[in-house]
């Protein structure tokens, strides 16, 4: 049988892992790097695993994930405890960190997270990553929720669905018209593998899986622009540096005032979100997870 964890090891872990280095975590600590060294290898004595990656900055190893995301709930019950107690000096300061990707970060999810009643309001701590990868923070322990595309529950998680993003093929009218046959009887599925393209970075595969809908095998143009930003990528496609698949919403404005052209009205995609959380009965968890929801009903295709 594993002896128990002491809490002040425990949340030393949490505090060299979030700050990234012994040094800094002994700082934030208030005391010395020698004693932050000794209480994390003391618990990995009580685990008898080795919990950390020695590099810079530091990383849990898989055994110590699990005992960052165990950290993390303890310092979430212990918050709302005293929450609950009238013993604690700042209501609502404990941070809650939260994955979500781009597009959903520059649409619907910022006013979700104002519909959260003040007096259960955390202090957010948002990570932006692509919705197919949001579920490995989870699984680190570095977010105690996330937005993310898997319907798949990460263990100790909660899953809820909240819709389906939908995406759509534009580009700016000239381009169009150079690169696309727009105006020309020239079918999209001939020349859109030649024409430059937009992506926001290395993992999005949304234009590549349009271009696959239109002819087996295929994928988008070698001519690629990162964009990394979800505003800095529907500005790029109007701009004319390359097609791209813009989120439905943002894309609206921009076709009404004909600063883009919808390459194919019947091939949207549309991407399942989901919300994933941890397991734990936090009254902030729970407010921002029906205000997640309700944001994501009225923004979302169902």
């Amino acid at each position: 049988m594993m002896p128990e964890l002491p809490l002040d090891l425990v949340r030393t872990l949490l505090a060299v892992v979030d700050e990234g280095t012994f040094d800094a975590a002994a700082r934030v600590l208030h005391v010395t790097p020698s004693a932050v060294s000794q209480r994390v290898k003391a618990l990995e004595q009580r685990t008898g695993r080795v919990l950390l990656i020695r590099a810079k900055p530091v990383r849990p190893t898989e055994s110590g994930e699990v005992v960052v995301r165990f950290a993390r709930q303890l310092a979430r019950l212990e918050h709302d405890t005293r929450t609950a107690l009238g013993t604690s000096g700042c209501p609502g300061a404990t941070r809650l960190p939260i994955a979500v990707n781009s597009d959903s970060l520059a649409t619907w999810f910022l006013p979700a997270l104002t519909r959260v009643p003040e007096e259960v309001r955390p202090s957010y701590e948002l990570h932006r990553e692509d919705q197919d990868h949001t579920a490995r923070l989870l699984r680190e322990g570095i977010v105690m929720a996330a937005v993310t595309s898997s319907p798949d529950a990460v263990t100790g998680c909660l899953v809820r669905a909240l819709g389906r993003m939908r995406y759509v093929p534009v580009a700016q009218p000239a381009f169009a018209e150079r690169w696309l046959g727009a105006g020309r009887d020239v079918p999209l599925r001939e020349v859109i593998a030649d024409a430059p393209v937009v992506v926001f970075d290395r993992n999005d595969d949304l234009q590549d899986a349009f271009v696959r809908r239109l002819r087996r095998g295929g994928r988008a143009g070698d001519q690629r622009h990162f964009m990394p930003t979800s505003e800095g990528f529907a500005e790029a496609v109007a701009g004319g540096m390359g097609w791209g698949m813009v989120p439905a919403v943002q894309a609206g404005p921009l076709l009404r005032a004909g600063r883009l052209v919808h390459l194919a009205p019947d091939l949207d995609l549309a991407v399942p979100l989901y919300w994933q959380q941890w397991k734990l009965d936090s009254p902030a968890l729970v407010a921002v997870a029906e205000a997640v929801a309700a944001a994501a009903a009225e923004a979302l295709d169902p």
